[in-house]
């Protein structure tokens, strides 16, 4: 018996609304987070004006650590991408070097503090 599964637009939206989402929009400047993906940890600290200073995975193995790079978003690994996604469990993060990370596993998010 084969299983066929599709792919379509249609159900990889269906698919986004059901799982933990974190946007870019509800981060801000200082904001840390951390992503446990398939094959490597990152630690992703929230610049400014969509800038982020990313450690680990590839840019710890290339000595890049930390760099100062946008994220493109995030994507299944196909050529659909969320722009306004940072993370969500499942899919891969992609920098604005065409970096594509393994699928997330796992975020940690550690929101600045301030007092108000």
């Amino acid at each position: 018996m084969i299983i066929m599964l599709s792919y379509t637009l249609e159900n990889i939206i269906n698919q986004l609304g059901r799982m933990f989402t974190l946007y870019k929009s509800q981060l801000r400047p200082g904001d840390r987070l951390y992503l446990k993906t398939c094959n490597s940890l990152y630690s992703i600290q929230v610049v400014d004006d969509g800038h982020y200073l990313v450690s680990g995975g590839w840019f710890d193995k290339h000595n890049l650590s930390p760099f100062r790079i946008k994220i493109s978003g995030c994507t299944f690994g196909g050529s659909i991408i969320k722009t306004d996604i940072i993370a969500a469990p499942g899919l891969r993060l992609e920098f604005e070097n065409r970096l594509v990370t393994s699928p997330v596993q796992k975020i940690f998010l550690f929101p600045v503090y301030s007092i108000n």
